[in-house]
């Protein structure tokens, strides 16, 4: 495993170099500078010449992707054109908000969809299942942003339940009222994010269990006498899982590299709200760091989610 876990690592080293030349260039190419929205009627446009010159922005690209990389590997994302602060101090005080509520959002996502998609496989065809299947249809089709906006409206505006924006309440003293406060933060974006995040894996584990239950070693365990529950739940549903199993570290990292819509729309300040404030200020040395790390984010979800199916399935074996 480990020789497995080195020659995937060794794989990604030419795909990080390709992945960072290209958003580099795509950030190079967008309109405008980060001293674009300096100028006004009364600017002296030698002054944003001359700072355009001290931030190199006037060297040739290959120059700047080089002096861009060689800190970049020394952890040092260059400073934030709008907020003033190292790039790499920003991202790590976001990461963390965006940690704890990816972490709770994966966790309810799963355990709504295992119990739904079960409880679907095993009343196929019924109006249960079929209110279950149009469920996921609707929250697939909807926009995420309209049920995100819903459920602020609803929550945190009519019932008053929950708080629509921050992290954390001023009046919270304490780690224990401030790690209370931060889960009550939480609980509405992550509940949306989990009820949106349900339909893949709905889909996934529905498919396989109704899959399995017609396949020959079902039908030759039944025809020894072994109780429908041992068949499901040690043949049906852990062979139902895996494509669930291989799709968890891409899920994982996805979360992980921030949901940009939830987190700006609930005014939750982690990664994505990051992101879209870097855009709107054009903030490239923000934009080319986060895109990075989602790109890093991917690549280890490929690798992550390779081991979980290597572990689960003994048939498998990575190469």
């Amino acid at each position: 495993m480990w020789k497995v876990i080195i020659r995937r690592l060794l794989m990604m080293i030419p795909q990080l170099i390709i992945l960072s030349v290209l958003i580099f260039l795509l950030a190079k190419a967008m309109p405008g500078d980060p001293f674009s929205g300096l100028i006004g009627p009364k600017t002296d446009p030698k002054q944003i010449e001359a700072l355009r010159e001290a931030a190199g922005l006037n060297d040739p690209w290959w120059q700047q992707y080089t002096h861009w990389m060689s800190n970049a590997l020394h952890g040092d994302f260059g400073m934030s054109y709008t907020m003033h602060l190292p790039v790499s101090e920003l991202i790590g005080s976001r990461m963390i908000n965006t940690f704890w509520l990816s972490l709770l959002a994966v966790i309810l996502t799963y355990l709504i969809a295992i119990p739904m998609a079960i409880f679907a496989a095993k009343n196929e065809g019924s109006w249960k299942d079929q209110v279950l299947l149009v469920y996921n249809s609707i929250t697939f089709g909807i926009p995420a942003y309209v049920i995100y906006l819903f459920a602020i409206f609803v929550f945190g505006f009519v019932l008053g339940w929950f708080p629509t924006g921050g992290t954390v309440s001023p009046e919270a003293s304490g780690w224990l009222a401030e790690l209370g406060s931060r889960i009550y933060h939480m609980i509405l974006p992550a509940t949306t994010m989990a009820l949106l995040g349900t339909t893949g894996i709905f889909t996934y584990l529905r498919s396989g269990i109704l899959d399995e239950q017609n396949q020959d070693y079902v039908k030759t365990a039944r025809a020894k006498g072994v109780g429908e529950n041992a068949i499901f739940t040690r043949h049906i549903f852990r062979n139902a899982l895996l494509p669930i199993a291989a799709n968890f570290g891409f899920v994982i990292t996805g979360l992980l590299g921030g949901a940009i819509f939830a987190e700006t729309i609930f005014g939750y300040p982690g990664l994505g709200q990051l992101f879209i404030t870097a855009i709107t200020s054009r903030d490239y040395s923000v934009i080319t760091a986060l895109i990075l790390l989602n790109g890093v984010l991917a690549l280890i979800g490929g690798m992550l989610s390779d081991i979980i199916m290597a572990i689960v399935d003994p048939r498998i074996r990575i190469e």
